[in-house]
């Protein structure tokens, strides 16, 4: 008998939300010291597993590079376990002994993962650790061109998981992605909470969903270097960050914003970290592939792939060693793809006559594709950074370091996250970096301190004082208030009140 593909996925969908659900009950039961043991063994494991994972996904998708691969999976595993291990996610977790008022988390059940092509095994990894963290059970689903890398890593957390005590079930990921099936999974009635990572058709669509969601929007990241900036630092710095795994996390640099006066010696800085600057003829044949055919998106075949790649579809040659292409360009809008969000060793580098400008065409840059993520400055003058962080519509403002580590948490003391909130600018429910406290609820104990006055005693106290005053005809050179008091006491002592 031949079965339908979407019929079986849809079916595995429901089975695996309904053993989540089963899993999900028994977590909820579970003490702190128990759910820490389940996410410390997960976070060994994904340590242990990283550069096999790294080069699954890197062979598999084709995006990024292995070793670039493995250090998202270590980051995953190092520093985001690090910063969750001791957070408190069980029972009381606050009590606010001078406001009275006590936290309780609470789970939030069981999440539905969209997981990217991209960031494949790093995104099933951290999603599952702050799903577990929060007591909840997580079902991934991943990008088909992604399958076998975000299965294996979804098996590596589950079997960790179980090992260290958490039910089967509290982990899986569907091994027959489709659009019918990722649908099912963020609509069905089972699903609590949609943790969506993904273009940003399929972030809509979780917003669409009926179901509590968090996404992500675009990061069309532009970078202002200032002229008070340390040219050489921040030259290494952009191409550090741009150039890892070919550029692949959301929150790395896009265009360059440049003050005119320092713009040459930012290039010459720039070429020694290994940027090649393409001529104009060279220019265009790269924009020709930058985007989609239907000149709407990034075009797959460039993602995350290295500069000689891009290069030979560009049909270019370009020198040996270069490590991202740089296109100078005075242009922002859809008709120049060099001022779009470009997944890949690609930068724009645009010049301007000082911070105000600046600001200016970074905001251009951020409304053509970027609202609400991340933005970089290299400088030294407070009074720019005040001035960009009051007005730019961006969620983290990372000064003086690569917005890729920076955004993510990495090398800054944001939260370390794979999931970047874009709040209201990019249709976002919030700005923060995701973490356990975003898939937990929080219920709050609160006790009386205080009590609300009678509205007749309070009526009869100003009435009595209002007399007095009047019959002191003000000559008396006391006060209404010192009235009030003086009322107030007399009826205390005579137990009116």
């Amino acid at each position: 008998m031949i079965f339908d593909a979407d019929l079986m996925a849809i079916q595995e969908t429901r089975q695996a939300l309904s053993d989540a659900k089963d899993a999900q009950k028994q977590l909820a039961r579970m003490t702190q010291g128990q759910i820490d043991a389940i996410v410390e063994s997960m976070a060994r494991a994904a340590e242990a597993e990283a550069a096999t994972l790294g080069e699954l996904a890197a062979e598999e998708t084709g995006f990024g590079n292995p070793a670039d691969k493995k250090a998202k999976n270590l980051f995953v595993a190092r520093d985001v376990y690090g910063a969750i291990k001791d957070m408190p996610t069980v029972g009381i977790v606050r009590k606010d002994d001078a406001r009275r008022v006590w936290e309780i988390a609470q789970p939030m059940g069981v999440v539905a993962a969209i997981v990217p092509s991209t960031n494949p095994t790093s995104t099933v990894i951290f999603k599952c650790l702050i799903a577990l963290k929060a007591r909840n059970a997580i079902v991934v689903s991943p990008h088909p061109s992604a399958l076998r890398c975000s299965l294996e890593a979804a098996r590596a957390m589950a079997k960790a998981a179980e090992k260290a005590g958490a039910p089967p079930g509290a982990i899986s990921c569907l091994s027959r992605p489709s659009l019918e099936a990722t649908q099912e999974l963020m609509r069905h009635k089972l699903t609590d909470v949609v943790l969506a990572t993904g273009g940003s058709a399929m972030v809509k669509a979780a917003y669409s969903s009926g179901k509590p969601a968090y996404g992500v929007g675009p990061g069309n990241v532009p970078v202002y270097v200032h002229r008070s900036a340390d040219l050489s630092r921040a030259a290494r710095l952009i191409v550090q960050s741009k150039t890892f795994d070919y550029g692949t996390i959301c929150a790395s640099e896009q265009a360059i914003v440049v003050d005119g006066d320092v713009k040459h010696r930012l290039k010459d800085e720039l070429e020694r970290q290994g940027a090649y600057f393409l001529s104009a003829a060279e220019k265009a044949k790269v924009a020709g592939v930058l985007l989609a055919p239907s000149g709407r998106g990034m075009n797959p075949s460039v993602v995350g792939r290295s500069p000689k790649v891009i290069a030979e579809r560009a049909g270019i040659a370009i020198p040996e060693g270069a490590r991202v292409l740089v296109g100078e360009e005075t242009e922002v809008g859809l008709k120049h793809p060099f001022s779009t969000e470009k997944l890949c060793s690609v930068l724009a580098l645009y010049e301007v006559r000082d911070w105000r400008e600046g600001s200016v065409r970074c905001n251009e840059l951020l409304e053509l594709g970027g609202m609400g993520h991340t933005l970089g400055i290299h400088g030294e003058d407070p009074e720019v950074f005040e001035a960009f962080g009051l007005g730019m519509p961006a969620s983290r403002i990372v000064v003086n370091g690569g917005t890729t580590f920076g955004g993510i948490g990495a090398t800054t003391g944001l939260l370390p996250s794979m999931t970047l909130g874009c709040g209201s600018f990019g249709g976002n429910i919030t700005t923060d970096n995701i973490g356990p406290m975003h898939l937990m609820n929080i219920k709050r104990v609160a006790f009386g301190i205080r009590e609300m006055p009678d509205p007749e005693e309070d009526g009869l106290v100003r009435k009595t004082a209002d007399r007095a005053t009047s019959s002191a005809g003000g000559k008396m050179g006391i006060s209404r208030e010192e009235v009030t008091r003086i009322v107030r006491q007399l009826l205390d002592d005579m137990q009116i009140r």
